[in-house]
């Protein structure tokens, strides 16, 4: 029986992941000015996930790549001027509007006068409150969890603080790796909606699909109608 529904953020409430690919195409044409050779976007991709055990998650952590990377890259030759305009491609990340995906706000509203509604998500916790304030989504949950990995530990600490158990959990979120592997480790269920663009490292095979515990649906839009069967057959 489902009792408390959490959502991911990212690329689940809102868009994401497209400021991202538009960072990285900024990236790779200025790249094309230092480098003779063709640019490869392996080379930021590994950046990132070198540094997140320093940075974390997030634009900011995004941002300090980008500049790494074009200094390995260009072996310091990059311009100030240069440097400059990744500084501000980053700002403009962070300061870019918020654009709730589609069925979302009509959603939460339907499921919140249901359930208690929260919000579990990684990234940097200055970005991520700005993003909820922006969205004007936060009314809609009783609480907001921004953590720096999103791991059965976490999880579990967080059910924890709330006294929640996990067989009355639900997660819903877009990446297998974060929203929903590790929430069916703890003996939770999780709603997988994938995204067309989604950061390389979220994706992960499943192993052992567990159809009870775990479903994939379209689009936000269905999920009101998800858990009305779920807890009929319940």
């Amino acid at each position: 029986m489902v009792e408390y529904i959490a959502f991911d953020a990212d690329d689940t409430l809102w868009h994401h992941e497209t400021q991202f690919s538009e960072a990285h195409a900024k990236f790779e044409l200025l790249m094309q000015e230092y480098l003779t050779g063709s640019y490869d976007s392996q080379y930021l991709f590994d950046t990132e996930i070198r540094n997140l055990k320093h940075y974390g998650y997030g634009v900011k952590s995004f941002g300090l790549s980008m500049i790494e990377t074009a200094l390995e890259l260009t072996d310091g030759r990059i311009s100030p001027e240069h440097i400059r305009f990744l500084v501000n491609v980053t700002k403009e990340m962070l300061a870019a509007p918020v654009q709730v995906l589609p069925e979302v706000e009509a959603v939460l509203d339907e499921l919140s006068g249901d359930y208690p509604l929260m919000v579990i998500t990684k990234g940097d916790l200055l970005d991520q409150e700005s993003k909820f304030v922006r969205s004007r989504l936060s009314e809609y949950f009783r609480c907001i969890e921004v953590v720096s990995e999103k791991d059965p530990f976490s999880y579990s600490r967080i059910l924890r603080r709330h006294r929640i158990r996990p067989e009355n959990f639900l997660m819903v979120g877009n990446s297998l790796r974060s929203d929903v592997v590790p929430v069916l480790e703890i003996g939770a269920q999780a709603v997988y909606i994938p995204r067309r663009q989604t950061w390389g490292r979220e994706y992960v095979q499943m192993d052992e699909p567990r159809p009870r515990l775990y479903v994939e649906l379209e689009h936000i839009g269905q999920l009101p109608e998800w858990l009305e069967a779920r807890q009929l057959a319940a």
